[in-house]
């Protein structure tokens, strides 16, 4: 899916807080203006395919009318106490052909019985099991590790294996997201990416607890800015030494907001990230073997403000046109069957990857131009029904009889972006220097300068 939205909203967005402290008055939501289908087109309008609601955040107010609380727009003004957010997101993702899922704090500082233990648990897997069997198909559910105390002072310890369970049971196709074993948090949230990321990593990183203990722990608007430098290596041979009998396919996901906070805020009306900056994050997320999942909040009126949506327009726009500036070229290949590398991006289902022959020394892909073209891109794809091969890929362009060396990387994955400074070519020649075993690439294909 690549790039996909989060809409938190709820009754922090009323409070103007980012954390709430339980037990506000639900008299306080009510977003008169709220139009699920304006936050769906504008997200729409940048490309994702899929969009995530905080169906209920830390204070423990639901989107939805919950059967196991009162602490819900059913106690709201809000549709005269008959609305649902939930269900007018999700209705809103299927009109406009985006997948839809869910947000569940785990964390609930109103509920009576957060800190009981298994009390809490059944708390929480009822009101799982609402949002998995009200709203139709669910893509992602959206764990994170936030763990406060609860409002009589007690701490949960968070039943991981039985929450899973439930959402196997009821949402098979649903990818569990962070405090997951299906998708990795990057380790910060300011859309930093690291130099290389891998899929395929040690079990290890699938324990929940760790992605707990470096969650945010208190109300402070500066974490979603904060890069983290450590654990920049989580795949080479050198990081899997030791491993390599217990390894499992745990790709990443970039996450972070279009402003300093994750809901809305009116003193941040002017500090919206710009096109520019969040093409920068798309590139590098999506272009570097990760998901991005960008946090879109509304304002408390209900509607996603103007200088959000024109933001998202204009990358939508700028991605659309990096697509579309692929340069159509005839590829040859060292052995093997050349198959559709050169016309599978953007993809399509059905196509045939290039196997080169297992004992090609140095396996290499030449995208051949009719003429000379200023390039500042490669874009490459791995096959990862095969895994992640790939461990070291070098690009050289060609021009007046001589190669000259534009990028390299070591991961590719799913898609790698390799940028480089606008070069006149008339040929580029993508060289796999070193695999873990026969590498099987999907697609390649050169990106002309913009003009």
């Amino acid at each position: 899916m690549e790039f996909y939205g989060f809409l938190h909203f709820g009754m922090n967005t009323m409070t103007d807080r980012e954390w709430g402290e339980g037990h506000e008055d639900p008299a306080a939501f009510a977003p008169d203006g709220l139009d699920a289908d304006q936050w769906v087109v504008a997200l729409k309008s940048a490309g994702m395919t899929g969009v995530i609601l905080t169906c209920k955040h830390h204070d423990g107010f639901c989107l939805w009318p919950s059967d196991v609380t009162s602490h819900s727009v059913a106690s709201s003004p809000w549709r005269g106490g008959d609305g649902d957010v939930v269900a007018e997101v999700a209705d809103a993702a299927r009109r406009h052909g985006l997948r839809f899922g869910v947000y569940l704090s785990p964390w609930d500082r109103t509920e009576a019985s957060y800190g009981s233990g298994t009390g809490y648990d059944d708390f929480y897997v009822a009101q799982l099991t609402e949002l998995l069997t009200r709203y139709g198909p669910v893509f992602s559910v959206w764990l994170d590790g936030a763990n406060g105390e609860g409002p009589g002072g007690g701490v949960q310890q968070y039943d991981w294996e039985r929450y899973y369970a439930v959402i196997r049971e009821l949402q098979p196709d649903a990818v569990i997201s962070v405090c997951g074993p299906d998708v990795r948090w990057c380790g910060n949230e300011a859309g930093h990416t690291r130099p290389d990321e891998w899929s395929v990593v040690p079990r290890a990183l699938q324990d929940a607890e760790r992605t707990a203990d470096r969650s945010q722990k208190t109300d402070d608007t500066t974490f979603v800015r904060l890069v983290r430098s450590d654990d920049r290596d989580f795949g080479s041979r050198a990081a899997l030494a030791g491993h390599e009998d217990d390894l499992v396919w745990y790709p990443a996901e970039v996450n972070t907001s279009i402003r300093p906070g994750w809901f809305h805020h009116p003193a941040e009306d002017t500090r919206v990230r710009s096109v520019d900056e969040l093409f920068t994050v798309y590139l590098r997320t999506v272009g570097g073997n990760a998901c991005f999942l960008l946090n879109v909040p509304p304002a408390r009126d209900g509607r996603i403000r103007d200088t959000d949506v024109a933001v998202l327009e204009g990358l939508g726009r700028r991605i659309a046109d990096f697509r579309s500036r692929r340069v159509e070229a005839t590829a040859t290949v060292s052995s093997g069957n050349v198959g559709d590398i050169a016309t599978a991006w953007p993809g399509a289902a059905g196509r045939t990857p290039w196997r080169p022959d297992e004992a090609d020394p140095l396996p290499g892909v030449t995208l051949v131009f009719a003429r000379l073209h200023r390039v500042e891109a490669v874009v490459l794809g791995e096959d990862i029904t095969q895994g992640q091969r790939v461990e070291h890929v070098v690009v050289r362009g060609h021009r007046d009889g001589r190669w000259t060396t534009l990028a390299e990387a070591n991961a590719v994955g799913h898609q790698r972006v390799l940028m480089f400074p606008p070069t006149e070519v008339d040929a580029v020649l993508i060289e796999v220097a070193q695999a873990r075993d026969t590498p099987v690439l999907a697609r390649a294909a050169a990106i002309a300068a913009a003009s």
